[in-house]
């Protein structure tokens, strides 16, 4: 664990960006149009974030789960994705900010992954901020997949089991060299984590919105940031006492 956030801005926020098809049929639109405009939101947040200070900003964008979704609205998700990549790459490059994709690669459209992988690649040397895209993600596999790699070390005689810990395990997750979220964001009124970075949440402050993820802009970011800014973050320990408190 690493304690990342420091003063008023946290240096990692994650967001579950929930409500696109309600926000949708609340309008008479079709899901499509919410994905679309869902994706508006995109643009705004990683700029807002971007401007805030804000380091690493992690989208959950598709999950493991998002499968069981109609066919023809999958095919929508994935058309926004490339469009996404194609409009923005260029202005993300341009702004030093770097492109990290999480997920699984299995059942992914080669030509999608193809633009992911260019993505990473063209922006692999940016340093202003990274963006980290959680694309056919699902937490429970990553842990799985990482205790899995863990085992065949140590039967392969690579690591002893006495190796393997929290610190190990951590390594071998996909998020390896991103500090943990600080603050975990969720819209749509849905108060649950959904199988996003279970792991890498432990010490996560949340916040939660009752807009959808389309009306998610700069308002609500200001808002959940100034939240966490006036928690206090003690990882399982206690709140240090000021010598004023103490009279001493």
């Amino acid at each position: 664990m690493e304690n990342s956030g420091s003063g008023n801005t946290p240096r990692h926020i994650a967001i579950i960006m929930d409500g696109n098809g309600r926000w949708a049929q609340q309008r008479g639109l079709s899901r499509t149009a919410g994905h679309r405009q869902g994706v508006e939101a995109v643009r705004k947040i990683t700029r807002a974030a971007r401007d805030r200070g804000v380091e690493y900003l992690t989208l959950y964008s598709f999950s493991t789960e998002n499968w069981s979704r109609p066919h023809a609205e999958i095919n929508d998700l994935f058309s926004l994705l490339r469009l996404f990549i194609r409009r923005d790459l260029a202005e993300l490059h341009q702004n030093n900010v770097r492109i990290l994709v999480i997920g699984q690669r299995q059942g992914v459209p080669e030509d999608i992954l193809a633009l992911l992988d260019e993505a990473c690649r063209l922006t692999r040397q940016n340093t202003a901020q990274t963006l980290v895209i959680a694309f056919n993600y699902g937490a429970r596999t990553e842990i799985a997949q990482a205790a899995k790699k863990l085992a065949e070390k140590a039967v392969s005689g690579e690591i002893s089991i006495s190796d393997i810990d929290e610190h190990a395990l951590q390594e071998n997750l996909q998020t390896r060299g991103i500090p943990d979220p600080d603050l975990i964001i969720r819209t749509s009124g849905e108060k649950r984590i959904s199988n996003f970075l279970l792991w890498q949440a432990a010490y996560a402050e949340f916040v939660f919105f009752e807009c959808y993820w389309p009306d998610f802009g700069d308002a609500e970011l200001a808002e959940a940031i100034s939240e966490y800014a006036n928690r206090k973050r003690r990882f399982g320990g206690i709140e240090a006492v000021s010598s004023r408190e103490t009279g001493s």
